[in-house]
């Protein structure tokens, strides 16, 4: 982890984007300039996010966040990113529930001006748990936390889980809904394959990915569970915090509909993935944060629904994750920045938890 060479997170000049995001804003707000345009180390493989100021006396928002979609000539991380579906899933997480989302003001689906389609939002002060270096590292604001703090970190975090289920209208979402025939969780999955074969066409198969696949239909729940309205990249890194209470619910790009357990799982996962990082790096990590059994307890005692095949749903999270990744490991190849190996499940980080879930052995040790 700190000695592979970081991937590069964009191909665009932030200067010509700054010239060109203040030729826009004049349309929206004339007279208004955008100022201290920066693009943060932060930044996604996916879609890209600027931060600006606004200079206008009747500005909407003094402070702001677009998220841009990924230049399509930069061998993107997913075959595609409809920015009017996350403006629009935003606001309905904004009309339906009081789960704290950025306050969206503008969509602009025309690629002219910005080279993509994308959609300005009102910007958050707050600190996020940080992916580089991870925040389950020593040294992270989580890290130095207490354990009466992380917890109260923890129990809101899967608060928000709890409430976005529970009040957004599955009606209202039918957007979200993915391609295909099926119940929403064989869709949900349907989808993941799909990418797979996206990931991989004319490059090296995962032979342990499709052993995942494989293992899923065996673990395949006899119920697929309630459909609801999933984050879909549900982790902490994708929430700012106030202190340890949740104010923006950030990166609504894979949200679906699917059973609760998708959301659960992911949350569950991504922290374990961050965890083991820094085991295997020699440090304690944040073992007792976000651990399946108290979530999983959690969620029950707030919703009423106690969670099912979690087994499936934390192996279909780290699957997930490994396609992701994939991707990635193929993007770095692209740019050069490493070398295609003889075995390609080598490329996927977690390759050797991925295969202990797999045989079933991971969640024993």
């Amino acid at each position: 982890m700190a000695t592979a060479p970081r991937p590069r997170t964009t191909t665009r000049d932030p200067e010509d984007l700054a010239r060109r995001l203040t030729a826009w804003l004049g349309t929206r707000l004339p007279g208004a300039k955008a100022t201290g345009v920066t693009v943060p180390e932060s930044n996604g493989m996916s879609s890209e996010t600027l931060l600006f100021d606004i200079e206008h006396p009747e500005t909407p928002c003094r402070s702001c966040a677009l998220r841009l979609a990924a230049d399509p000539r930069a061998y993107t991380v997913f075959p595609e990113y409809d920015m009017a579906r996350q403006y629009r899933t935003l606001r309905l997480v904004a009309g339906h529930t009081d789960v704290p989302v950025p306050r969206v003001l503008w969509l602009e689906e025309d690629p002219a001006p910005l080279g993509a389609p994308f959609f300005v939002m009102e910007r958050v002060a707050g600190r996020v748990p940080p992916d580089v270096m991870p925040y389950t590292y020593e040294g992270s604001w989580l890290q130095r936390a207490s354990d009466a703090e992380r917890e109260h970190l923890e129990a809101a975090t899967v608060g928000l889980l709890a409430r976005l289920h529970d009040q957004v209208p599955v009606a209202e979402a039918r957007f979200l809904a993915p391609p295909g025939t099926g119940d929403a969780l064989r869709r949900h999955v349907t989808a993941q394959r799909a990418y797979y074969s996206w990931v991989i066409d004319g490059l090296p198969r995962s032979p342990l990915i499709e052993a995942a696949f494989d293992r899923l239909e065996e673990l395949w729940p006899r119920e697929p569970g309630e459909t609801v309205l999933t984050w879909g990249d549900a982790r902490i890194g994708n929430i700012v915090y106030d202190g340890f209470d949740p104010v923006a619910v950030l990166d609504w790009e894979m949200a679906a509909l699917a059973p609760r357990e998708v959301d659960l799982g992911w949350t569950i996962y991504l922290h374990r993935f961050f965890h083991d990082l820094s085991v295997a790096s020699g440090q304690r990590g944040l073992p007792d944060l976000l651990r399946r059994d108290r979530v999983e307890a959690r969620y029950a005692r707030l919703t009423g629904h106690t969670p099912q095949d979690m087994d499936f749903h934390t192996l279909y999270a780290a699957l997930r994750h490994a396609i992701v990744m994939l991707r990635i490991a193929y993007r770095q190849a692209y740019f050069g920045e490493v070398a295609v190996p003889a075995d390609p499940d080598t490329l996927i980080l977690h390759h050797g938890s991925l295969r202990a879930m797999v045989q079933g052995t991971y969640w024993m040790r």
